[in-house]
């Protein structure tokens, strides 16, 4: 039995990603994983859809409303 999902929406952060889980993109290629990875929510991540912490260094803030 696999362990349940879970995503946890950290404040002005990624979006951490647990258990098992296959992430496939728009044209169904499938991306290499860990058990827990982050996934961008800046969209200014160098290595999307992954975070690479970018979002500190520009100082993302989740709660603006665009």
């Amino acid at each position: 039995m696999s362990d349940k999902v879970q995503i946890k929406v950290n404040d002005n952060g990624s979006l951490r990603v647990s258990g098992e889980i296959e992430l496939v993109d728009g044209e169904g290629n499938v991306y290499d994983t860990k058990r827990i990875f982050s996934l961008c929510r800046c969209g200014q991540s160098s290595t999307k859809p992954f975070c690479d912490g970018t979002h500190k260094k520009i100082g993302f803030d989740s709660k603006v409303k665009v």
